[in-house]
Parts: structure tokens; C-alpha cells; sequence
């Protein structure tokens, strides 16, 4: 009896379902204590955020330092922990009044009341969430929570931040590889056929290398701390599944010319430079879910051809995750391929992509050629044919656009006109219209290189459906054929 009710609790909280069954699970709580070393350096003390079971005793958890918005870098917050069950939440702000407190993503549903200037609210499932006093984006509080791992290896049960300082680097060549509490240092190149498991407690200060690798699966409930670009290159089969990554000088993770690649429960902070979140290059059957990524650069990128990397994109599909661009897009879809030389004489597709249930908190991109929360801009003779977006809820647009489909020909990145753009679907996608956005915009390169096919069903701006043209909400060119409106 007792496995199945452990295995029940795994299966409800993979499955994510709704609250009223998600409440006959037990009650379980993991807090992660951090590495003794980091005690100064990263804490953050805008806020005090404590936690526990209901009726349990509170615990405290430990606010680290998250650097955002490279247009004005600001130092927000960030806490984590497991829970299976129902958990409680209160969170002190402590740097002067407010007047009211929101947790997006709105859709999740999650309330906050205020008691005695603090702020309480319950967690059913594990969500990842932004906590902002009086509209504060630059110094909010992000909440990441995961299921607890029960297959995690085990830690002393009394384990505290004082018993915690450098770890010895895990032996890589192992089959099961732990990365236990602790910073780490060193190289970590993984191989073929191996698991990979860092603890709550671990801060690792290295990337993780998969290259040229097949069947490698980690899972993460613990920390990367400015970790410049984990990388994916050359492999097949694999899943990442939990890391957090804050304060990398650029990107979060790369995707190279990869197959069957698996990214669940990414979270990602960045201010950095060119700092991208999961970027993917000519990379074949990719599967991002229950992430939440906020970067000063493109949150989700896919590509074909760019420096030494050549192939196409194939089935792509991204659900249930949340996107902050503080910079650029939350979505950008092809702008870099191959312009046919003698040596490269094939141009690159892009296909079968699909995006669904996803939260745009924020889209902000001062340079009209580049606008778009949602961006295709097929460039470098692309052709990016079938792809939905649907089932997207977008909160503000600081600056920029909803979406742009656009052939591009830019005199910064591109060395020829994309082919096309076909068959696109925009479905069920709804902008409350705050901020200060652009008319979105469909747009053709010429009679040869055209946007063709595209369906445009229940997409509304500040609650009213776009229906065809219109100034200051959606533009067409002449070299666009086959709009429909449902």
C-alpha cells in the first residue's frame, strides 16, 4: 500500500492535475539548505520567504541573487524547494510599503492575501511563479518548485548550510553519476548510457558538456551559478529535467544538431549578454515542457545553418511552460540558415513545430525590424512551413510586437531573403494589450519569397478579435497570400 500511494503522488504531480485530486495526496515538503560558502555572497534580502505543510512549522528559505533586464540590470530574487501535496507560502517584503502583491502567471490561478504585511498563498502542485509587490518586475521574487525525487540519492537527513562547502568532483565515468551538496568546479563531460543526478544542494559552477553522446538523462533539483552555455551537440536521447540557472554571462543551454532531446522543468534566469535561453540549432524531435525561462535576450530559439553548424529543424514541440523576454522574444523561428553556395548548395527547412499553453509575461524589443513575442523570420533562404502556436496568453508588451511573420533580409545577420513562410496557424492566443505594442505584422519578401497560409482563429488584443487589417493592430504587404479569420 505504501509504494502505491508513492507512486500515485508521482503520477499527479507528473500529470499535473487539478487541484481537487492533487489534494488527496500526503503532504510533503524538501527544502534544500545552501552551500555554506555562497552565505554572503548571493543572498538577497528584499523579501523573507518562509514555507511549510499546512498547520506544519514554518521553514525558512533562502532568497538568492538573480540578476534581470540588461536594458537596467537589477538584482530580483529567487527561491526553490519539492513538495508533493499542499504547501503554504508567506512571503515578507521587507524594503518599505506596498499597496497590493500579484503572482503571475495570473492563469495559475494562485491568490495571495496579506496579513499583518505579509503575503500567504497555497500551492496545490508545483508551479513556477513571479511574486511582484505594486507591478515591481525588476525586483520580484520568482518561486521555482518541483515534485520531490524520490529516486534522488540519499543526504544525511540533518544535513545544514554549515556542513556544506566545496564538493569533490563526482566520478564521471560511473553509469550513475551525483552530484552531491556542495559547489563543484571541474570539467563535466558526460558519456554515453549514464544518469546523472545533482542534489538540491549543489551548485555547480561548470556547464555540463553532452557531446557526441547517446542515452544520458539528468535530473536537477540544484543550481548552475554563472554558467556560461550547457551544451547539447552531435547526440540523441536525452533528458534534462529540473536545473536552475541563474547569472550566466550568456546563454542558458545550446541544442546542436541533435535528435530526441527531452528539456522538462528548465528554469532559467539571465541578464547577460546575447544571454538566450534554450537555443536549438538544426536539432530533430524536441520536446520543451513545465519550464519557466526569463532572459535579456530570446527566451526559445531555433535555427538551422550558423558558424560550422548545417541541418534542418524537425518536430518541435514546446508546452506548458512560461516566457519573460526582459529582451528580444520569447519565441524566434528561423533567421539564421544556408544561402546555397557550391559547396552548401541545399537551402534548410524548418517544420512541425508546435507551441501550446504557454504564458508570455513580458516582450520587450526597441529595434522595429526585429519585433514579435512570436517570431518566424525566416531568413538565409529558410523555408519554416507548419507551425501553431495556440493556447498563449501574453500579460504586457513593454515594446514590440504580438507576433511577426516575416521573410527577412537583415543587414545584420542574413546573407539572403528567407524562401517562405507556410502554413501557420495562430489559435486561441489572447494579449490583455497593456504596455506599448506595435501592430503585429505579416510580411512577404517579394512575388517569389512569400507568406502563404496563414490562420489567424480566436487571437484577440485587449479582449477584441483581430479579424483582418487593421491600423495599429495587425499589417500585410502584398506579398502575402491566403489570410484566414476565424
Amino acid at each position: 500500500m505504501f509504494i502505491f500511494i508513492r507512486v500515485l503522488a508521482f503520477l499527479l504531480a507528473c500529470l499535473q492535475l487539478p487541484p481537487a485530486l492533487a489534494q488527496a495526496m500526503p503532504d510533503r515538503l524538501q527544502v534544500h539548505p545552501f552551500p555554506n560558502p555562497v552565505r554572503y555572497t548571493h543572498h538577497n534580502d528584499d523579501f523573507t520567504v518562509r514555507v511549510r505543510t499546512p498547520g506544519g512549522v514554518w521553514q525558512d528559505l533562502y532568497e538568492y541573487k538573480v540578476k534581470v533586464d540588461l536594458d537596467n540590470p537589477q538584482m530580483a530574487s529567487m527561491v526553490y524547494f519539492n513538495f508533493n501535496g499542499t504547501v503554504e507560502l508567506a512571503v515578507q517584503k521587507n524594503n518599505g510599503i506596498f499597496s497590493q502583491v500579484r503572482v503571475r502567471p495570473e492563469g495559475k490561478g494562485v491568490k495571495p492575501v496579506v496579513k499583518d504585511g505579509i503575503a500567504y498563498f497555497t500551492l496545490r502542485r508545483p508551479e513556477n511563479l513571479s511574486v511582484e509587490f505594486d507591478d515591481d518586475h525588476l525586483h520580484n521574487l520568482h518561486v521555482f518548485t518541483h515534485a520531490i525525487r524520490d529516486d534522488m540519492p540519499a543526504v544525511p537527513a540533518n544535513l545544514n548550510s554549515n556542513d556544506i562547502g566545496t564538493a569533490q568532483l563526482p566520478d564521471l565515468t560511473q553509469k550513475t553519476v551525483f552530484f552531491g551538496p556542495g559547489i563543484h568546479s571541474g570539467e563535466f563531460r558526460l558519456r554515453s548510457h549514464t544518469t546523472v543526478y545533482i542534489h538540491g544542494s549543489a551548485i555547480l559552477k561548470n556547464p555540463l558538456i553532452l557531446e557526441g553522446v547517446e542515452d544520458v538523462k539528468v535530473y536537477s533539483d540544484g543550481l548552475f551559478d554563472g554558467v556560461d552555455m550547457t551544451t547539447i551537440r552531435n547526440a540523441r536521447n536525452i533528458e534534462i529535467d529540473g536545473p536552475i540557472f541563474i547569472n550566466q554571462p550568456h546563454g542558458t543551454m545550446r541544442c546542436i544538431t541533435s535528435q530526441d532531446v527531452t528539456e522538462r522543468s528548465i528554469r532559467s534566469i539571465g541578464a547577460g549578454q546575447w544571454s538566450d535561453g534554450l537555443g536549438h540549432f538544426a536539432c530533430e524531435r524536441v520536446t520543451i515542457a513545465d519550464s519557466f525561462i526569463r532572459t535579456s535576450d530570446d527566451c526559445l530559439t531555433f535555427y538551422n545553418h550558423r558558424w560550422d553548424i548545417w541541418g534542418n529543424t524537425r518536430d518541435v514541440k514546446v508546452s506548458g511552460s512560461t516566457l519573460w523576454a526582459d529582451i528580444a522574444h520569447a519565441v524566434m523561428i528561423g533567421i539564421h540558415g544556408n544561402t546555397p553556395t557550391p559547396q552548401h548548395p541545399q537551402s534548410e527547412v524548418l517544420e512541425r513545430l508546435r507551441f501550446s499553453d504557454i504564458d508570455i509575461l513580458d516582450h520587450d524589443e526597441d529595434d522595429p525590424e526585429y519585433e514579435g513575442a512570436l517570431g518566424i523570420m525566416a531568413g538565409d533562404d529558410n523555408l519554416v512551413r507548419d507551425v501553431v502556436f495556440e493556447d498563449i496568453r501574453v500579460d504586457r508588451i513593454e515594446e514590440g510586437k504580438l507576433f511577426n511573420l516575416k521573410i527577412a533580409y537583415t543587414a545584420k545577420y542574413n546573407t539572403s531573403p528567407g524562401l517562405g513562410i507556410e502554413n501557420v496557424t495562430l489559435r486561441n492566443i489572447h494579449y490583455t494589450g497593456k504596455g506599448s505594442p506595435s501592430a503585429s505584422a505579416i510580411t512577404g519578401h517579394d512575388a517569389q519569397r512569400k507568406v502563404r497560409n496563414i490562420t489567424i482563429d480566436n487571437v484577440t488584443v485587449g479582449g477584441k478579435r483581430i479579424t483582418g487589417p487593421e491600423a495599429g493592430v495587425l499589417e500585410l504587404n502584398q506579398f502575402v497570400d491566403g489570410i484566414h479569420y476565424r
